[in-house]
């Protein structure tokens, strides 16, 4: 999944891609380099992030989101957590919604109920602007699968079957730097709730935090975490460095398939 942030202060690449010209040779570029997926971000979920009002956010992301469908042969989804933005996305042929509140915003779990789609429920403890004040947790691990539960129950109820789900435990969000290694450590737990997972590791301060590093020298990390996910059964991982990730998985695949 490649990410493309279209926002003005995302903490890796904010300003990068808000002109439309410039968004669609970065998703060119990381198709060509080997995404599946690319991933429309409107609004930054960064720590401290200032908020998106609809009609922004909807302005920033749907144009282009055309554009890759009409252009583009892959699926695209939409990193959101407003109804309004979800049921825009769905009617202009978004194949997935990517949520860090889980579809817990106001008419999210109707909108999303009413198509569909794909959608990956991330776990976050707090909100964006205050997430990463002192958080805490009992037994991380299990806080995080017991939350995974009761949204996914919570989809089924409306009627959103449980193999349109994707999880992601949301590393950096809500989480210390030793929380976010021991969610990678202990990845693998997740496997037990029989959904497809997601990493999104890419670039983020449990990186540079560990190893002193830059937002911009942190690609040998992101790519060692990336891995570490994949051995533990990320099957999507979310990335800035495409073209990267792909050559280390590819590795990674080979070695794995390998019969002596």
């Amino acid at each position: 999944m490649g990410i493309l942030n279209v926002t003005p202060d995302s903490f890796s690449d904010g300003g990068q891609f808000t002109c439309f010209d410039s968004a669609l040779k970065q998703v060119e570029k990381m198709i060509d380099n080997g995404a599946n997926i690319i991933d429309i971000g409107g609004e930054s979920t960064r720590p401290g992030a200032v908020d998106v009002s609809i009609r922004d956010e909807i302005v920033r992301v749907i144009p282009l989101l055309k554009a890759i469908k009409s252009r583009f042969g892959i699926n695209v989804s939409i990193d959101t957590s407003k109804a309004e933005v979800m049921a825009e996305a769905i009617t202009h042929g978004a194949d997935m919604i990517n949520d860090v509140r889980a579809l817990q915003n106001k008419g999210c779990l109707e909108v999303v109920a009413q198509s569909d789609i794909a959608v990956c429920l991330m776990h976050m403890q707090g909100m964006p602007r205050t997430m990463q004040k002192d958080p805490q947790y009992k037994d991380i691990i299990d806080d995080i699968l017991q939350f995974f539960k009761q949204r996914i129950n919570c989809c089924a109820q409306v009627g959103i079957n449980k193999k349109r789900l994707v999880l992601d435990p949301g590393f950096g969000f809500g989480k210390t730097v030793a929380d976010n290694y021991e969610v990678l450590a202990k990845f693998t737990q997740f496997n037990a709730l029989g959904l497809p997972l997601l990493a999104g590791i890419s670039r983020k301060s449990m990186i540079g935090d560990l190893l002193h590093r830059d937002v911009h020298e942190r690609l040998a990390g992101s790519l060692t975490a990336a891995i570490v996910a994949v051995q533990q059964g990320a099957k999507i991982i979310r990335v800035h460095d495409v073209q990267e990730s792909v050559d280390a998985i590819k590795i990674l695949t080979a070695v794995a398939s390998y019969k002596i």
